[in-house]
């Protein structure tokens, strides 16, 4: 009796310190009618006030069971108690789409989409004289570009709405977002150019994000399905304009290892939205820079308290899916700067292939890049 007068102290403090913001949240917590599942809910959210880090896998209910109220499917052995849960490493893709409605934040929220990043890069010979493959387009005057320039990530994210076809009850939430990436090259040591913005690119995007929770083979769950509509451009007048529209259909799946390590796969293919011939600035992009990407990320810590680092290894691949299709490769790597779970990452990338940006779409690069990001996804 007493522990449970403490918890309602605790909600209470908790929903009167955190306003008007995580009110709403704790209070959706009582409108759930099954008690075992009202107390999780509260659970989870004192944790999470307490510390958002320590972000629950999902109730045992939800594993192997797509649909609200069918009847679930035997829990994994890694899911079966609620200390367990408790015990347990958050996960990325959850947190990230809010895909749970006890730990999901408010909409409208600005929060953070592709990582925010500044980086020295350099490599093989930078596009010099760039030249577009649609008809009529002649190149530029060669332009004296450097290899060595300074690329500047900005990339965020809203979500619109929340609760479109799970709802009400539902412990799992679908949700519609809306997301801005931005991606520049600075020839920031070219004085003798006066240091120009080589290019840049601008990418709004809306997605549309539904949650599963499926049990997989070897420990992995299939967390969510995602449908996209994406606009990339950088901006420029014939005969630098590049641009093209595309919907995407995308799906993610994650793994916590016993030892605490978390994976993460996410595969993604799109369909280039047609255009008329004498508005496409860039008739073959989909050859070069690909249909469709693979994205594995790797995340362990090292060390313990506050001498905890985060590590995180990345690659991406990207292909045609042709036969005589070209595409990209890239690796990733960060590490905490400072404390774990801060937002200081020193960032590192490796790319080799063709549509670094979308002005050099068409020009096979390798380039190395170094630097420091925000985020870490």
């Amino acid at each position: 009796m007493h522990s449970f007068r403490l918890h309602r102290v605790a909600v209470w403090l908790a929903v009167s310190l955190g306003g008007p913001a995580l009110a709403s949240d704790w209070l959706g917590c009582a409108t759930v009618t099954d008690n075992a599942e009202r107390l999780a809910c509260f659970d989870q959210k004192t944790l999470q006030f307490a510390n958002p880090l320590a972000l629950q896998s999902p109730p045992p209910v939800l594993y192997g069971s797509d649909v609200a109220g069918a009847a679930p499917a035997p829990a994994p052995a890694s899911a079966t108690s609620a200390a367990q849960r408790i015990s347990a490493q958050p996960s990325e893709i959850t947190r990230f789409w809010d895909l749970e409605h006890a730990i999901a934040r408010n909409n409208f929220e600005l929060r953070a989409y592709r990582p925010v990043s500044l980086s020295l890069s350099g490599g093989s010979a930078v596009n010099r004289n760039p030249s577009p493959s649609a008809a009529g387009n002649v190149p530029t005057a060669e332009v004296n570009y450097q290899p060595g320039e300074l690329k500047i990530n900005l990339s965020v994210r809203t979500k619109i709405l929340s609760g479109i076809l799970r709802g009400g009850s539902d412990l799992l939430r679908d949700s519609l977002w809306f997301g801005y990436t931005q991606q520049s090259y600075w020839q920031l040591f070219n004085q003798d150019i006066s240091r120009p913005f080589r290019n840049t690119d601008h990418e709004p995007e809306l997605v549309y994000v539904f949650p599963h929770f499926i049990a997989l083979p070897g420990g992995w769950t299939y967390r969510m399905s995602a449908a996209g509509l994406v606009h990339q451009s950088n901006g420029q007048s014939l005969p630098l304009s590049r641009s093209w529209n595309r919907t995407y259909v995308m799906g993610a799946a994650d793994k916590i290892a016993d030892n605490g390590d978390r994976f993460t796969l996410q595969a993604r293919v799109w369909r280039r939205m047609s255009e008329k011939a004498d508005r496409d600035d860039n008739p073959d992009i989909s050859d070069f820079v690909g249909r469709g990407e693979l994205v594995g990320r790797w995340s362990f810590d090292a060390g313990l308290g506050t001498d905890r680092t985060l590590h995180t290894l990345g690659f991406a691949l990207r292909h045609a899916l042709r036969s005589s299709g070209k595409g990209s490769v890239r690796f990733e790597y960060l590490r905490s700067i400072g404390r774990a779970d801060g937002g200081l990452r020193l960032y590192a990338q490796l790319f080799s292939g063709y549509g670094e940006n979308l002005l050099d779409y068409n020009r096979n690069r390798t380039v190395a890049s170094l630097g420091l990001s925000l985020v870490d996804w």
